[in-house]
């Protein structure tokens, strides 16, 4: 898990919703302790990360506008990451609904 949490204010482009809640995934994992998400934990992850999201875009928004960019490339931006992602999800079998 990493230890700072992503810095997306000042982007150009904005900072898209899948960055922001990855973002307050990590900051949920981080400060509840839990790595893996599991049945037991699925619910109040899920909430939690609900209402960081909605809390960080009112942040984002609220805020004015940044002299410079944040000083490294958030994860969701550097294609080694893209790719791991892709990766991940060409793996992940196909659920009907």
């Amino acid at each position: 898990m990493c230890r700072n949490i992503t810095e997306l204010r000042g982007l150009e482009p904005a900072a898209t919703d899948e960055e922001i809640r990855a973002a307050a995934l990590q900051y949920v994992r981080k400060v509840s302790g839990i790595r893996k998400v599991t049945d037991a934990n699925h619910d109040a992850i899920e909430t939690a990360v609900d209402a960081v999201t909605a809390a960080t875009v009112e942040l984002l928004d609220a805020l004015p506008a940044r002299r410079q960019p944040p000083r490294t490339v958030p994860p969701l931006r550097r294609p080694e990451v893209r790719a791991r992602i892709a990766a991940r999800e060409a793996r992940r079998p196909i659920q009907s609904s």
